[in-house]
């Protein structure tokens, strides 16, 4: 099998480049590294079953060859990232999701789109399942990268029902570990960055707001497993274990055992109040539920970071 997968150099398209290898996959990469890293998938060098391309998938895709599969996975994800960058994260979203649609039409292969639980935006239902249509504001700061999914959404949709193209949506919520980035902007890698160099932990808002945290093994399982579905509408893939914000800033504290007071910041523009998913849907249809526990999850996410901080040179 061979699969072609956008933002590869990400976070979450480098694990699921490690999962497809591991599988007998060959996997070429499609990254501009806007926000991905070479250092991400820098274990692939000399591995025969991977290889990198450095693109723009907002601009046309030219693969040579057949392809299997097609994943879309390219787009800024932090509230950092697509607030620095709106307008690539629009293309991405739009230009993007329709070139790699074009791709697997062109050579007859199957297309997945990571999409995210932002399309429920701040929600009025909770837990939120597929069939929500969400509360999104499509002119506020977040709408780049909320509309900018919702249309990609719309768009592999259009292309299995006009097209008849076999296409896989995947709803990811809030998901954590190794390879995050220190300078996320995302509340865990902020936490814990915060907490190991002895700042403030900074909390937006009155920290009564919920998330809910998938490590990354379980993600990547869930997504594996609907790749290999007959599903095609959107799938929540998430941990329904919610948590306060407040509550998860005590536990980055007392997992490093900081004296890092947290402070409070006002709560940006939009930012959802509630954010947990409905996964009746992944565990009937996939048999999939999460299995790494927050406790556990974070243990590993901190020793990835202590390794990053640790490579990095103390500044005189």
């Amino acid at each position: 099998m061979r699969a072609v997968l956008t933002g590869g150099a990400g976070f979450l398209g480098s694990h699921l480049c490690d999962k497809l290898i591991e599988n007998g996959w060959d996997v070429l990469c499609v990254d501009n590294l806007a926000t991905g890293s070479e250092a991400n998938i820098a274990h692939y060098e000399h591995n025969d079953h991977f290889r990198m391309l450095r693109h723009d998938v907002s601009r046309y895709i030219d693969v040579p060859g057949p392809i299997d599969y097609v994943l879309h996975f390219a787009s800024p994800a932090s509230p950092v990232d697509y607030l620095k960058l709106p307008i690539p994260t629009l293309k991405v979203g739009a230009l993007g999701t329709h070139n790699a649609l074009g791709l697997a039409l062109a050579k007859k292969a199957k297309f997945f789109l990571a999409s995210t639980s932002e399309c429920y935006g701040d929600p009025l239902v909770s837990p939120q399942p597929e069939t929500y249509w969400g509360n999104v504001n499509p002119i506020g700061p977040r709408g780049v990268y909320d509309e900018a999914k919702r249309y990609a959404e719309a768009m592999t949709m259009a292309y299995h029902r006009f097209h008849g193209l076999d296409t896989h949506i995947v709803r990811i919520f809030n998901t954590y570990g190794p390879r995050m980035r220190l300078n996320d902007g995302r509340a865990l890698p902020n936490f814990i960055y915060q907490a190991l160099t002895g700042q403030s932990i900074t909390v937006y808002g009155d920290g009564t707001q919920t998330r809910s945290f998938c490590y990354v093994s379980d993600l990547i399982e869930g997504i594996y497993r609907l790749m290999q579905s007959s599903e095609h509408g959107p799938t929540n893939i998430g941990n329904p274990q919610e948590i306060t914000i407040h509550e998860f800033a005590e536990r980055v504290r007392v997992l490093t055992a900081t004296k890092s007071p947290i402070i409070f910041e006002p709560l940006p523009q939009d930012d959802p109040k509630r954010r947990c998913p409905d996964i009746t849907k992944a565990k009937k249809l996939l048999g999939w539920e999460p299995k790494v526990g927050l406790d556990e999850g974070l243990r590993l996410t901190l020793a990835y970071f202590q390794k990053q901080m640790a490579k990095v040179p103390a500044v005189s």
